[in-house]
């Protein structure tokens, strides 16, 4: 049985072009349309012709975690699409981690071929025993492919993720790629975005909500190795209750990387005196012909905005709701699977609504 949020999260995704649902790294349910499977398009766990598929975005394993987890993956799920075929509709993948103490190495291949369109939609969940889940995801955008690729981290409260998402994108090609951290006690996850072909573009989104004690932890590398790339980066947070978030970020541009255009942007929001955010962008530049910048803030509810509600006689509880709402809007507005948007939303409002309670 699904937890609620990976429930949640199926529902609200309209016509599916398929289905996996992972329970504790092993593949417990494939749905896909037959047309598509026609087509070449094959999704599932990763048989003998796709397993070189697994390792070919991560190379080197970028610490001892994943080092772990390739010790102890038991089962990869692969999602690879044909030059030239566009899904009609976005991929589902529910990876669920299950049992009191459980110990969870799920791994999500994703290879868009030349010129081809997908969006995908991965879901981390879990109940509320204690338990580890390490992810890895990687993301292989082929010449002129165009992928949407959703990440909704919805685990339990007791639950800790050490995760990697890594991608490689091609010439003239298009990742968009956005990262939702609502859950987990201790919850990290390290992005890794690789333009690697000449006009390749990544474009990197990210909200996130801490409560209680939660502590998210997001790293980020965009990594311009290819001339006249672009990569954008937007995370926006809010931390409550004595929660804390850190943000590191890292622009590094080759030397061969000339016509570079980068962005990285990162704003947080305190909303109570015990919670704490850290926010260090930085940069590293190696060609004279780029356009980079980074930016960052930490602070609380801005207090102009606020006033202008109380004095139209919305409860100040009810205004932090909105403001808040309307700070994450800017993400959420431009997801790549825009159904998922109002369930968000939602999570917001519930995230505001156990604060009051």
């Amino acid at each position: 049985m699904l937890p609620a949020p990976g429930r949640a999260v199926l529902d609200a995704v309209a016509a599916p072009a398929a289905t996996v649902v992972a329970v504790n790294g092993r593949v417990a349910v494939v749905e896909l349309a037959d047309d598509l499977a026609a087509k070449g398009v094959q999704v599932g766990p990763a048989g003998d012709d796709r397993v070189e598929l697994v390792g070919a975005a991560v190379g080197e394993p970028p610490d001892a975690f994943v080092t772990l987890h390739d010790a102890f993956v038991p089962e990869p799920v692969v999602v690879d699409v044909p030059e030239g075929v566009t899904l009609p509709g976005p991929v589902v993948v529910v990876h669920v981690t299950a049992g009191e103490g459980a110990a969870a190495f799920p791994h999500l291949v994703v290879r868009a071929g030349a010129a081809s369109q997908v969006a995908v939609v991965e879901v981390q969940t879990s109940g509320e025993e204690r338990a580890l889940v390490v992810p890895v995801t990687e993301i292989l955008v082929g010449p002129g492919a165009r992928v949407g690729h959703v990440t909704v981290q919805q685990l339990g409260f007791a639950t800790w993720q050490l995760g990697l998402q890594v991608s490689r994108v091609e010439a003239q090609a298009t990742l968009r790629s956005t990262s939702i951290g609502f859950g987990g006690d201790y919850a990290r996850l390290r992005t890794d975005c690789r333009m690697v072909g000449r006009g390749g573009t990544g474009e990197l989104d990210a909200v996130y909500f801490g409560e209680g004690d939660q502590t998210l932890d997001f790293r980020t590398f965009q990594d311009h190795v290819a001339p006249d790339c672009t990569s954008n980066l937007l995370f926006k947070g809010a931390v409550g209750g004595r929660s804390r978030s850190v943000y590191t970020g890292l622009i590094r541009v080759g030397k061969d990387a000339r016509g570079t255009n980068a962005f990285q942007t990162n704003r947080n929001v305190k909303l109570s005196d015990g919670a704490w955010a850290e926010s260090v962008p930085n940069l590293v530049i190696e060609n004279n012909d780029v356009r980079c910048s980074h930016a960052s803030a930490v602070g609380p509810v801005d207090e102009e905005q606020l006033f202008y509600l109380e004095s139209r006689g919305v409860p100040t509880d009810e205004a932090e709701r909105l403001i808040v709402s309307g700070f994450f809007d800017e993400v959420l507005s431009r997801l790549p699977v825009a159904g998922l948007a109002p369930l968000l939303r939602e999570g917001v409002a519930a995230k505001f609504a156990r604060r009051d309670a």
